[in-house]
């Protein structure tokens, strides 16, 4: 029988040292995403009321008066009325848009 004297592969060392760094790593990230969560829910809040107003104006152009924002969900102009902090879309006599915060 032969033996292979060319093996090549990781040690338990440089394995351990991969997972020590990958670990180091993690640790940096995962609380810098968690605190910025708040602030993607906002914008995303802040997107989602211009897409809305942009829908009122396009319904008003095309029936000659101001939506619900039921109208807008039923009409297929919008498929969700709640913001992604979880405030709801309200859409006042004039047509502004405005989120209402979550009881």
């Amino acid at each position: 029988m032969k033996k292979l004297n060319n093996q090549r592969g990781f040690t338990l060392i440089e394995m351990l040292i991969v997972l020590l760094v990958i670990s180091v790593l993690l640790i940096i990230t995962v609380p810098n995403i968690s605190k910025h969560n708040g602030t993607i829910r906002e914008k995303g809040c802040e997107a989602l009321i211009v897409t809305a107003q942009a829908q009122v104006e396009a319904y008003y152009m095309e029936n000659n008066n101001f939506p619900t924002i039921e109208q807008l969900t039923t009409g297929k102009y919008l498929k969700d009325s709640t913001c992604p902090n979880g405030d709801s879309l309200n859409i006042d006599g004039s047509g502004t848009v405005t989120a209402v915060p979550a009881p």
